[in-house]
């Protein structure tokens, strides 16, 4: 079994699609899992999903570790560390530390760092990591909030964070072939260098390194190493047959926005020329409860056969004056709560299907709904699935990660999404 541990929730459901596009059966734990937590016994990935890419380090580390433990007690033969295709962090962590303390647990010598996701338009040549064709540094990342990318070398974005030694092995190997692979990185465990940084520009080339990492105790990278090394193990073991059945059909849908990313806005934009929408506007008011309420009244007011979207999201510029306002963890802290009621607030109203765009908003609204497992449906956007919970309360949500989806990604959820109010 495959354990993942992504930093995030909208990474997890990247990742988990990932192994299920191999052929993998897939299960997904939302936070640090207990004894408690039950998935099925014939999973061959395992993915839980936390909320640790800004956390503080120790607490990241903390987490990480816990889930780790989990896993291998669950019959993990290797571990996975999921993290952003844009690499996000801050300039201190949490990649690195993370990194460190999954190495220590596994054993693991020289480990592998893929963050190319080919699909969602991140590739690494030469060192440097690109979004479509502009440099990482050079991208809207550079404007994050929270994480904003400036460096696009990850070589040296990386060796910021760990004390140990990292290494680029360059395009030229990958496309040489998963033996040139394997060979380099016997050659650097014998250097003692702990981390692998591989260039990847195609699914072809994160095949060839899925093949090379098939038996690594640790693996980190974004969902198109997952992809690449599901199908290497799925190749070595069997692939099934999966459903993309809708076990939920058609019910009342809202739209939950927080992320500030340039592709969001527009969606956003895109979708309220369709739909009704409501501003959270932290600025106006800083109680999460007042919030809450006033979109939920808003939500009441509304015909039958709307999908409304309720959303924080703003350009750069506003966030900006936001946050000099209220301060970063405190916006960010308002926000979040506030959303996580309005999401209470829409399921005690009949709402049976989320579509939410943002990594922190995602896991702001999964950890108000305390949702705890699912099962990975069929995409609505490459890495971005419907996650169907389990039980007579049982409920859709998709979780999107904020640059992910074409500018009609919104319109595209709710519609295939079968939606009425």
């Amino acid at each position: 079994m495959i354990g993942a541990i992504a930093d995030d929730f909208t990474g997890g459901t990247d990742v988990a699609v990932a192994f299920r596009r191999a052929g993998l059966r897939t299960a997904i734990v939302f936070g640090v899992p207990d004894t408690t937590t039950v998935v099925p016994a014939d999973a061959d990935a395992v993915v839980v999903a936390l909320k640790s890419r800004t956390t503080p380090v120790e607490e990241a580390v903390r987490e990480s570790l816990r889930t780790g433990e989990w896993l291998l007690e669950r019959g993990a033969d290797q571990l996975y560390f999921k993290y952003c295709s844009t690499f996000d962090s801050r300039a201190e962590g949490n990649i690195g530390q993370v990194s460190d303390a999954l190495a220590g647990l596994t054993s693991a010598q020289v480990v592998a760092v893929v963050p190319s996701s080919p699909e969602h338009g991140r590739t690494q040549y030469q060192g440097h990591l690109f979004v479509h064709d502009t440099l990482l540094s050079e991208s809207p990342m550079r404007h994050h909030p929270l994480t904003p990318m400036t460096n696009s070398r990850i070589v040296e974005v990386l060796a910021a964070q760990t004390t140990e030694q990292v290494a680029l092995v360059h395009h030229d190997r990958v496309r040489a072939g998963a033996s040139a692979v394997v060979r380099d990185l016997a050659t650097l465990e014998e250097s003692g260098i702990r981390y692998a940084v591989i260039d990847a520009v195609s699914d072809e080339d994160l095949s060839e390194i899925g093949v090379a990492v098939a038996g690594a105790r640790l693996v980190t990278g974004a969902a198109g190493l997952a992809g690449g090394l599901g199908r290497a193990r799925a190749a070595q073991n069997h692939a099934h047959e999966v459903s993309d059945a809708d076990p939920i059909g058609e019910v009342r849908t809202a739209v939950l926005a927080g992320s500030c990313s340039a592709r969001t806005l527009q969606q956003l934009d895109r979708y309220r020329e369709q739909q009704p929408g409501h501003f959270i506007d932290a600025l106006a008011e800083q109680q999460p409860a007042a919030l809450a309420a006033a979109a939920l009244t808003f939500y009441d007011t509304l015909p039958v056969g709307t999908a409304p979207v309720l959303y924080s999201s703003v350009p750069p510029e506003i966030l900006q004056r936001v946050q000099a306002e209220l301060g970063v963890n405190r916006a960010s802290a308002i926000l979040e709560e506030a959303t996580g009621l309005i999401a209470r607030g829409l399921i005690e109203r009949g709402v049976r299907r989320l579509v939410v765009a943002g990594g922190e908003t995602s896991g702001a609204v999964v950890t108000a709904l305390e949702v705890r497992t699912g099962v990975i449906g069929r995409e609505v956007a490459p890495g971005v699935p419907w996650i169907y919970t389990q039980g007579t309360d049982a409920i859709a949500v998709l979780l999107k990660s904020g640059n992910f989806g074409s500018s009609d990604f919104l319109l595209e959820a709710v519609q295939t999404g079968r939606v009425s109010r």
